[in-house]
C-alpha cells in the first residue's frame, strides 16, 4: 500500500498488526504478533485522526519476562493497561540507572535518547502497556527511521533519586480572565490514574466536570485527564489531530461528527477504550454507569491543538446544551433506562447557556 508519510512506510514494514478505524474497545485484548525489532508481541493502533501525527502500539511483556534494552531518539508516554512490572531507565553517560514499579493505570515517561527496559513482576500474568509519541512527525522532519533507533547519541540523566518520584504540582496557571486557575502537574510518573483525585473544578465542559493537567519535564508531552459524575455528560467540542483518548475508569459512550450532515460514530467504552477524535470534528461523552467516568487525553504537539482551552469565540468550538439537538438528550436517558438509572442532569442546564453549575460538595484537590 503507497503510503504518504514516511512513518507509515516503516510502520507497514514492521510485520505486527495495524489496527484502524475509529476506535478500539478494548486495548487489552486486541491481536498483537510478533514483533522482532522489539523482542515482543505488539500492534500499532493507528485510528483516523492519528496519520502523520502521532504514534500509539499495544506492547506485551510475557509472564516472568524482561524485554531487551532498547534506546530511542523520541520520548515517550507509557500508559499500563494491565499487569505490574518495573522499569529501569539509564544513560551511558551516567553512573545512576532509575528503576521504578507500576502497576494498572500508572504512566510514566521514557526518556528520549536513553536506555529503558521493562520487566514483567509476575510469573502469571501477561503485562499490556501503550505507547504514545511524536514518531510521525519525527520521521517526516528526518526521513531515515534507522536514526531514531540506531543513533549513537545519548544524553545524560539527572542524577537525583526522584526522577522518577510521584509527580508535584508545580504551577499554577490563570487561562483567561475571569476563569478558575489550574494546577500543571509535572513529573514522570502517575501511579494510578484510575484514582488519581487530585482535580480542579473545570465547569467550562459542564456535567460537574473536573479534571487534571500534566506535562513531564524536560519535553513538549502533556496530558490531561476529566473526571464528570455518574448520570451526566459534556459538551460537544472539538479541536485538532492526533488526541488520544484511553479510559482509566467508567462506563459510558462518546458521539463523534464532521457536521451537522455527516454520520455520528458511536464509541462504547470502559477501562481500557480508546479512540481518537479527527481533526475539527466534534464529539461528546456520557457517563451511563454508576461511578464517575474517567478519559485520560494524550495531547499531541501543541502546534495540532486546533483550540485552546480559551478562545476568543468558542460558539465555533463548543457546543451548549440548550443548542444541542434533541436526539442528544433523548439518546442519553434512553440508554440510562436500559441500565436502571436515571439522569443527574439538571433541567435548567438545557435552558440556560450561563447555567452555573453547584459544585458544593464536590471534592477539589
Amino acid at each position: 500500500m503507497a503510503s504518504e508519510f514516511t512513518y507509515d512506510a516503516w510502520m507497514e514494514a514492521q510485520g505486527i498488526p495495524i489496527h484502524r478505524g475509529y476506535y478500539v474497545e478494548d486495548l487489552r485484548t486486541v491481536e498483537v504478533g510478533p514483533w522482532s525489532q522489539r523482542g515482543c508481541d505488539a500492534a500499532f493502533i493507528q485510528l483516523a485522526g492519528m496519520p502523520g501525527v502521532v504514534e500509539s502500539r499495544v506492547q506485551e511483556i510475557p509472564p516472568g519476562g524482561t524485554l531487551p534494552p532498547f534506546k530511542s531518539s523520541i520520548d515517550e508516554i507509557c500508559y499500563v493497561l494491565m499487569g505490574q512490572g518495573s522499569t529501569t531507565v539509564w544513560s551511558n553517560k551516567s553512573d545512576k540507572r532509575h528503576s521504578f514499579e507500576w502497576s494498572p493505570r500508572s504512566m510514566f515517561l521514557l526518556p528520549r535518547n536513553t536506555w529503558h527496559q521493562l520487566s514483567n513482576m509476575q510469573g502469571d500474568h501477561t503485562v499490556r502497556l501503550l505507547h504514545y509519541n511524536y514518531a510521525p512527525m519525527a520521521m517526516s522532519a528526518v526521513g531515515n527511521p534507522e536514526f531514531f533507533f540506531n543513533n549513537d547519541y545519548e544524553e545524560q540523566l539527572p542524577t537525583a533519586d526522584d526522577l522518577f518520584g510521584e509527580a508535584q504540582a508545580t504551577i499554577q496557571e490563570h487561562i483567561a480572565e475571569g476563569e478558575a486557575g489550574r494546577t500543571l502537574w509535572q513529573g514522570n510518573f502517575f501511579p494510578d490514574m484510575g484514582v488519581w483525585d487530585k482535580l480542579m473544578h473545570r465547569p467550562g465542559r459542564g456535567s460537574l466536570n473536573r479534571s487534571v493537567y500534566m506535562m513531564t519535564p524536560g519535553t513538549e508531552l502533556t496530558m490531561h485527564m476529566s473526571v464528570f459524575g455518574a448520570g451526566t455528560y459534556k459538551k460537544g467540542h472539538r479541536h485538532g489531530p492526533g488526541r488520544v483518548i484511553v479510559i482509566p475508569g467508567g462506563e459510558g459512550y462518546s458521539i463523534m461528527w464532521a457536521n451537522e450532515d455527516s454520520e455520528r460514530i458511536v464509541i462504547p467504552w470502559h477501562e481500557a477504550s480508546m479512540f481518537v477524535p479527527p481533526d475539527r470534528w466534534f464529539h461528546q461523552h456520557f457517563n451511563v454507569g454508576e461511578v464517575p467516568g474517567r478519559y485520560l487525553a494524550l495531547h499531541p504537539p501543541h502546534q495540532f491543538v486546533g483550540m485552546g482551552e480559551s478562545i476568543e469565540d468558542l460558539a465555533r468550538d463548543q457546543i451548549e446544551y440548550p443548542a444541542e439537538a434533541p436526539w442528544i438528550r433523548e439518546k442519553f436517558e434512553n440508554e440510562l433506562a436500559q441500565r436502571g438509572l436515571k439522569s443527574a442532569m439538571p433541567n435548567d442546564a438545557y435552558k440556560d447557556p450561563d447555567y452555573t453549575w453547584d459544585y458544593q460538595g464536590v471534592a477539589d484537590n
